[in-house]
């Protein structure tokens, strides 16, 4: 399998090539792209030093599948001359999210959706990404009429700029911000730009990308998107009513079977999920399972997860898999 990593010099790229390596993927040539300032630079894969080459170099190799995570631009402008090459593109950026002739896979919901002919994939946001992994083993059983969910989102979601800054806080020097605001000691409820309606673009992203990953327009959602001083992953305060009823602990039992789930739920002993403990994991952790006494059918949980891991790089490399596995590359 030839494989282009786009972007494999970035904080999500760097990532990927950890999960090709550590998940076996069957690799037999890698093409590693990057800014025009890192071509003939080396990256080094699996004890084997691999050349970072320009994106037409890559598209001139005609690899099987290409991994994007270098911008929306990007993709836009590139991910239609590899498809016109063959390949099959597995994009991380927005750009082709809600295109609806693009499929948006979550490989534990949706990827039996895929064919041959998808020759454009899109990996969802990393916040829903996580949500929808906990959500949709339970929208299948009660039916979701309503989310409401609120993000305590890493830094590393912003990119390395945003850990710079971090740590030059920590350290009390000055130096380039990636906010506009300090990060440390403090919390932004600013995730991407601010949009006509009030919302920022992240919280759009999780209304919108939840509903096509669901097949299900008729969910009512609402987002509040906030950015924490954290580098292990994403956490989310999920709100969710229901048409039917539930047992609390059919739900944990439903969860507990669901494939990338783990649940951490005994409060009783501290144990629930924490980006702390996220950080380098491929699950999302689901904690906190509770009712809402406030309305009927309604339900409380923590969701964590490594957003770099789960939230991009593992869930790009899982969709590849499910390509490979069923001959559709």
């Amino acid at each position: 399998m030839r494989v282009a990593v786009v972007g494999a010099t970035g904080m999500v790229g760097t990532v990927m090539l950890k999960v090709l390596a550590e998940q076996n993927f069957p690799v037999t040539t890698l093409i590693p792209v990057a800014s025009e300032r890192s071509i003939g630079k080396e990256i080094t894969y699996q004890g084997n030093a691999y050349p970072i080459v320009s994106m037409q170099d890559a598209i001139d190799a005609k690899p099987d599948i290409a991994l994007f995570s270098a911008g929306g631009g990007t993709s836009l402008e590139w991910a239609p001359k590899f498809e016109a090459a063959g390949t099959t593109v597995i994009d991380n950026s927005s750009a082709w999210r809600m295109d609806q002739t693009k499929k948006l896979v979550v490989p534990e919901i949706n990827a039996n959706q895929l064919t041959s002919s998808d020759k454009i994939i899109a990996n969802p946001n990393c916040s829903t990404i996580q949500m929808v992994v906990a959500l949709a083993p339970l929208h299948r059983k009660y039916k979701i009429k309503r989310i409401v969910v609120s993000t305590y989102q890493s830094i590393t979601g912003t990119g390395v700029k945003a850990v710079r800054q971090l740590e030059s806080e920590y350290a009390g020097e000055k130096g380039d911000m990636a906010y506009p605001y300090p990060i440390h000691r403090n919390a932004l409820p600013h995730c991407d730009v601010f949009v006509e309606n009030g919302y920022t673009k992240e919280e759009v992203k999780l209304v919108n990308e939840t509903k096509k990953i669901l097949d299900d327009n008729t969910i009512a959602i609402t987002a509040t998107a906030i950015r924490i001083p954290v580098v292990g992953g994403h956490s989310e305060s999920v709100n969710i009513e229901f048409e039917n009823d539930f047992d609390l602990d059919e739900v944990r039992t439903i969860l507990q079977e669901s494939p990338g789930v783990v649940v951490q739920d005994n409060p009783d002993a501290n144990v629930y999920p924490m980006p702390i403990y996220a950080e380098g994991k491929d699950e999302v952790f689901v904690g906190r399972i509770r009712r809402d006494g406030s309305q009927p059918n309604s339900l409380n949980m923590w969701i964590v997860s490594d957003n770099l891991r789960k939230g991009a790089a593992t869930n790009a490399v899982q969709i590849a898999q499910h390509l490979v596995d069923h001959k559709l590359v």
